[in-house]
């Protein structure tokens, strides 16, 4: 996100559009996170299966025990069935325990290849894709999104399997016993049916809304922790409090107002297994008084046991199947979220047959127009025609706004063009292969990022191959190897996550090294040095001038001393080459030149 933050800086940033278009094959898309996992995701309901036959069959078995053997006195009886029940248990409990050992593994399988899945789509990303989600909306598919997925897929593995079809076969062995009685159970379905459904529409935009909050709540967070430095320095802690606060509060309203609704669920399941137990207590004891406990006119004592554990059996089943009607509705709007992510097309691919070779580093922009949406009514870029032979130094110059980070981005494609073409050794850009393209052209940003680890390991990003004389050189040309000797580990000292104990302009350095081990045709430097006093700058491009004469070096600089010496100097403004010459020639032909020159040197004269 560093060479996004970077365009921000220079143009104005479209607003990222959270209504993505909803996945039509939701189930497809995240299926395909399952692979080795697919096993243990048929095994857990393959078990579970059987733990439920078990379940069912055991009522009839006590059934059988009561009528024939406590109430007939029958002790051979007795034993035979006790034992089939006890080994009924076992067997039960054995299934049950290996559906819960495979439910697990695969449903969090399912969520490691989910999040693998999701981290490679972004990796893959062009910037245009990237600018559509922000950085806290990915974070939140990575990990709360994906969590709500893993445990609504090892309920619907475990529970989606059981549940059914304990609740049909039951009704089935409950028909058997009484037709009558069973079909109690016909009318309780459809009202609960009804109930789960109307729960359903009602309050899934409300959890979209707080996935979406989420989103913000991240973004706020990782704004917070990047920029506390400033926020300390100005004491506006309790600002941030105030602001985060602000959007947990949604939050949890959003959360309240959605469990107030599904609390209702609960009551509707117990109104209606609770009305059904009556019903079939009274139906059942006027039959059972009216046949005497005869078997040959009517109910017996073990028929009525045996309902009315079937009748639980099916009222926890329609209870169980609402748990998970629950949290579909609470994951379904976390699938479409990560759909949107794993269908999300790059804007940037590979041609069908891609050039791997970059020839020189020239540079041929040919009537270049980019904007940054389709929609946006204004180019950033507008009309960009230039031509730069390969080994020339390009200086860019021009304010706030001007487009010179967005023009330089278009060269190793973390943007393509939307009008005209761009060449890089001769050939169009969208013809390369990425990697081969991008192994050509180093960029080296203004708030480039050093990740943690030695210093070694940051600069060989540039080149994993590189010896530690390349390393070494390669700093002595960034200017960087002095001020490393003087660490006590030297090159194996630990730099903490986003170079937060080196400062600005000796991470800046450290950025240009490990752009330079990448022996690039193309060396691109947007504002690299501005941390940097002039003294250092003037002999990192005296080492360019010397060292790497045949690689192109464009410059983008706020200090005209930068870039004064450089072979063309582009002047922009408003996303347009306004004037391109020399520094004698702009300042002879350039009045905004003129000026920025003229201020500078006015300012360190009067500095002097």
């Amino acid at each position: 996100m560093t060479a996004t933050t970077a365009a921000v800086d220079e143009t104005s940033q479209p607003a990222v559009d959270q209504s993505q278009e909803r996945p039509k094959h939701i189930l497809r898309t995240l299926g395909k996170s399952l692979r080795e996992y697919k096993t243990s995701s048929l095994l857990a309901p393959a078990f579970v299966l059987v733990e439920g036959i078990l379940e069912i069959a055991i009522p009839t078995v006590m059934a059988t025990l009561i009528d024939e053997g406590i109430t007939g006195g029958n002790m051979p009886a007795i034993l035979k069935f006790g034992l089939i029940l006890l080994l009924c248990a076992l067997v039960s409990l054995a299934c049950g325990f290996l559906a819960g050992k495979y439910a697990a593994i695969a449903a969090a399988g399912f969520a490691k290849n989910l999040r693998h899945d999701l981290f490679e789509q972004v990796q893959g990303f062009s910037f245009t894709n990237i600018d559509r989600f922000s950085t806290g909306s990915i974070i939140t598919r990575l990990t709360t999104d994906v969590t709500n997925l893993q445990n609504a897929y090892m309920m619907i593995v475990r529970t989606a399997v059981r549940a059914p079809v304990m609740m049909i076969v039951s009704w089935i062995f409950a028909f058997r016993i009484s037709k009558e009685i069973s079909l109690v159970f016909l009318v309780i379905i459809p009202i609960l049916a009804v109930v789960l459904i109307g729960l359903a529409a009602y309050v899934h935009p409300i959890f979209e809304r707080v996935f979406h909050t989420y989103d913000e709540l991240n973004n706020i967070v990782d704004e917070n922790l990047q920029g506390i430095r400033v926020v300390k320095s100005f004491n506006r802690e309790e600002h941030e409090d105030i602001k985060f606060g602000n959007i947990s509060e949604t939050i949890y309203n959003n959360f309240v107002r959605a469990e107030k609704i599904l609390s209702f669920n609960a009551p509707a399941m117990n109104l209606c297994v609770y009305t059904a137990l009556i019903v079939i207590s009274w139906v059942g004891a006027q039959q059972i008084v009216a046949s005497g406990n005869d078997p040959a006119l009517g109910l017996t004592t073990g028929d009525m046991t045996a309902l009315v554990t079937y009748a639980l059996q099916i009222l926890m089943s329609m209870m169980m199947i609402s748990m998970i009607f629950v949290m579909v509705i609470i994951s379904r709007a976390s699938a479409e979220r990560i759909c949107q992510v794993l269908n999300e097309i790059s804007t940037v691919r590979d041609h069908e047959n891609p050039v791997t070779e970059v020839k020189d580093g020239s540079i041929e922009f040919d009537h270049v127009t980019f904007r940054y949406s389709d929609s946006s009514e204004k180019p950033v870029l507008d009309d960009i025609d230039l031509k730069i032979e390969s080994g020339m130094t390009v200086g860019i110059v021009g304010g706030t706004g001007s487009a010179k980070s967005s023009l330089v981005q278009l060269v190793p494609r973390l943007y393509d063009v939307s009008k005209g073409s761009l060449k890089v050794g001769g050939v169009d850009v969208r013809d390369y292969d990425l990697v081969t393209l991008r192994d050509q052209v180093a960029m080296v940003l203004q708030k480039n990022v050093l990740f943690s680890g030695t210093i070694a390991e940051n600069l060989r990003w540039g080149n994993p191959d590189a010896t530690d004389e390349e390393i070494r050189h390669a700093c002595q040309l960034a200017q960087a190897d002095g001020f490393i000797q003087e660490f006590p580990k030297k090159y194996d000292t630990y730099i903490e996550q986003g170079g937060t104990n080196v400062s600005g302009g000796q991470r800046q350095r450290l950025c240009i090294a490990r752009a330079l081990l990448k022996k690039p045709k193309i060396l691109i430097l947007d504002d690299s040095t501005s941390a940097v006093d002039t003294k250092t700058d003037k002999l990192i491009r005296e080492a360019f001038h010397h060292e790497i004469p045949d690689t192109t070096k464009i410059i983008i600089a706020q200090r005209v001393a930068s870039v004064e010496e450089s072979d063309l100097i582009l002047v922009m403004n408003a996303g347009r080459i306004i004037a391109r010459g020399t520094h004698e020639e702009l300042l002879q032909t350039c009045d905004e030149y003129r000026e920025i020159y003229e201020s500078q040197t006015q300012n360190k004269a009067g500095e002097e």
